[in-house]
This record gives structure tokens, sequence and C-alpha cells, in this order.
């Protein structure tokens, strides 16, 4: 028997908000990362027909991608994922919606290491559990399964959907995390005017490193959770994130970023490049560096930042299916 076409859905819609993440956070190399108080807003809503993207912000310029824009393409995803979920289980599959209608209000930097596709790739899939009649089926472990096969990796989308800080790993059945509520509870993110694709970054990686630099990884990100887990002050911070396994070796794409780095850490500030940069990220306050009288230079957009507690969700007054 043919499958049933999938039913019209016109204007059922969903508003989710999803904040923006540092991963690696120095040593924590694809495994560490942290939820930050700048977020997108993505509205979703299913219509009778076609394609249509209305965005605010930052990734104006593919906006007229249609199927092949980022969030579409993980709502379908997300929706056949919870369609094969429904029919091994006591639901009926719904089929792809017919049309989609996406509002974005884009906050989040594009290419500069702040999750921004992380935040895309979660508010397709949470937007999708709110949509689709079964989307209690994928609970939050299935979520990041589904977010880290599509993201490649889980060090970003972990907090994308926690909040706080992460650590994540992935074993045979998938990615897992663990969160924690870090007695650290402000940042400073540097942000520089120029981009950096995540793609040329990881290229720049050589394939293997000298085992004394892997063991003193192993050892400062064991130490960066423990002081930022119990807010062991800047001292023990400046310690804990010594990193040699990634930012040496990107230093050659992002010139600047590698500068400021080093000016930062020479006045004894905590910091490392957020991802996989250019963005510095300082465990400090906006206040102390204003004090120490640093001059970062022209081409920084300074934020101060909280970490942020909660991660992706689906705003008041629509339905939520996260456990």
């Amino acid at each position: 028997m043919a499958p049933a076409e999938p039913e019209n859905r016109p204007e059922k819609s969903v508003v989710v908000r999803t904040p923006a993440t540092s991963a690696n956070l120095g040593p924590g190399f694809d495994s560490l990362g942290l939820a930050l108080s700048l977020h997108d807003d993505v509205e979703v809503v299913l219509t009778g027909d076609g394609v249509s993207i209305e965005v605010d912000g930052e990734g104006a310029e593919v906006a007229d991608r249609g199927e092949r824009h980022l969030i579409v393409k993980v709502l379908r995803r997300a929706f056949d994922a919870l369609d094969d979920l429904a029919a091994a289980g006591p639901g009926q599959p719904a089929g792809q919606p017919k049309g989609i209608r996406l509002r974005c209000r884009n906050r989040i930097p594009h290419s500069r290491g702040l999750g921004s596709s992380s935040a895309a790739i979660v508010a397709g899939i949470v937007a999708a559990r709110a949509l689709h009649p079964h989307g209690d089926l994928m609970d939050d472990d299935a979520a990041l399964r589904l977010a880290t096969d599509i993201e490649g990796h889980p060090d970003n989308v972990a907090p994308c959907l926690a909040g706080g800080l992460t650590i994540a790993w992935t074993t045979p059945d998938g990615a897992r995390l663990v969160r924690l509520d870090p007695q650290v509870k402000q940042v400073v993110a540097f942000v520089p005017e120029q981009r950096l694709a995540t793609e040329r970054a990881r290229g720049l990686l050589p394939d293997s490193v000298p085992h004394a630099d892997a063991a003193a990884n192993a050892g400062r990100a064991a130490l960066l959770v423990a002081a930022l887990r119990d807010g062991l002050g800047a001292e023990v911070l400046l310690d804990a994130t010594q990193d040699r396994l990634h930012q040496n070796y990107r230093a050659p794409a992002m010139p600047e970023s590698a500068e400021l780095l080093e000016r930062l850490r020479s006045a004894g500030v905590p910091a490392v490049i957020s991802g996989a940069g250019p963005t510095v990220l300082a465990f400090t306050t906006a206040s102390r560096v204003d004090s120490m009288a640093l001059r970062v230079g022209n081409g920084w957009h300074e934020h101060p930042l909280d970490v942020a507690t909660r991660g992706a969700r689906v705003l008041p007054g629509e339905p939520d299916h996260r456990t």
C-alpha cells in the first residue's frame, strides 16, 4: 500500500530560542562546551506549500537557499527521524510538511567560533519535536545523537541543547553528554570582523601530535572542568586553559586572534580561542579588562556575556516535547 499523503498542516507554528556556544575552551578539544547568553530566535511555520525564509541579522545572505537552507534541511531530517520512531512505535508517520516558512532573528555571529551552525541545527530539531504529532518520541538523548550526526561532532550542539558547561563524547551508540553548572558565570567574547570557516581551521591540524602534548592537554582539560565547576579563580584558570593540541596550529589562519590571545594571557587573563576561531573568549569581566587598560585594538567587538543556564527551548505559549 502506498504511504498516505502528508496531511496539510496550515499555519502550525513554533518559536525556538538557541544559545551561542563556545567549544574546546582551550584544552578540551572536541569535548568541552559552554552555552552563552547570546541567542538566535527561529519561528517555524508549517504552510500549505513551498519554502520561504526571512532573516534579520546574521546570515541574511543565505535567505534565498530554500530547501538547501540548513534549518530547512534539519527540519526535514528530523521529521523523517520522528516518522521512523512513530512507525516503530504506537503512532503513525506524519510525513513531510508540504510547506515551511522560516523567520530567523540571528544574533550569533556566523563563522566566528560561537556555534552559529550548531544553533541552527538544534533549532531545527527542537522545532520538529514541537511540530511533529509524535515529537515526544524523540528524547533529549536522541536529539543529541541526531544533532551530532548532522554537525559531525558534539562539542557545540551539547551545550546548545543542555545549557551550562557540557562534557560530550561519542560511543558506538552515538553522542552523550554530562551537564554541569559552572561557578564561573561571566565571560567576554572578542569578536573580529573577519570570518573563518571551520573546515579551513580543521585543515590546519596535524594528523598526529607528540605524546607529551596530548598528556598535557588531558591534565589541563581535567583541571579546567574543576576550575569552572568550583570557581577556583583566575590563577588556576590561566593554567587550566593552556592548550597544546590545536590553537598554535591554527594561529596562521588568524594571526590577529593569536596575538590578542597572547596579550590577554600575558596580562594574567585566562583566554582561549573560541571553537575554531577567530573569536577570543576570556574568562573574566569587561570591567576587569577595562581596569587593566588592555588595548584590544580596532576591528574587535567586545561582548560581555553570561553563561547561559538554559539550552535551546520553545518560547512560552508553544508546545514543548523536551524531557
